[in-house]
């Protein structure tokens, strides 16, 4: 397997669904496109990919003894190699996109412009958590006028 192509795909991918989540039209439909074609075959590539690397039928491009997750170096012993590295970047690259469109679709429920979504788009995008606490700090206003009526 070609890992840096692996990873450039899906690095790819992921951009052109931010695209559309941040600048095009919320239709019904380009919603439905983010969900099950960005979202959903992220997670699909991941859990192929999980399966073939966790069972040896693919070489994560190094040597890892034992997959352990229980331990800082045994996670920093897969990551080592480009294989698993590959499959950790699309999990945080599914996740972030899932989140992302959450934080989407609640803005458009509370009213919130479009132009005051992109940058917590863009910081959910390039990283996760902080956009997603900083939306949930900056919601709050929203959430509570919506609540009240």
């Amino acid at each position: 397997m070609d890992w840096d192509f692996a990873f450039r795909i899906a690095n790819y991918w992921a951009m052109a669904f931010w695209v559309v989540l941040a600048f095009f039209p919320r239709k019904p439909l380009a919603l439905s496109g983010i969900m099950y074609g960005g979202i959903a075959v992220l997670a699909l590539s991941y859990v192929l990919l999980l399966a073939n690397l966790w069972s040896g039928r693919m070489d994560p491009g190094g040597a890892v003894e034992q997959v352990d997750f229980a331990s800082l170096s045994g996670v920093m012993a897969m990551f080592a190699t480009k294989g698993w590295t590959v499959l950790g970047w699309i999990h945080y690259l599914c996740f972030d996109m899932f989140v992302g469109l959450w934080i989407a679709r609640d803005a458009d429920g509370k009213g919130v412009g479009r132009i005051w979504q992109v940058p917590f788009l863009f910081l959910t995008f390039m990283f996760g958590p902080l956009g997603l606490l900083l939306w949930l700090i900056a919601r709050e206003p929203a959430a509570r006028r919506a609540a009240r009526g």
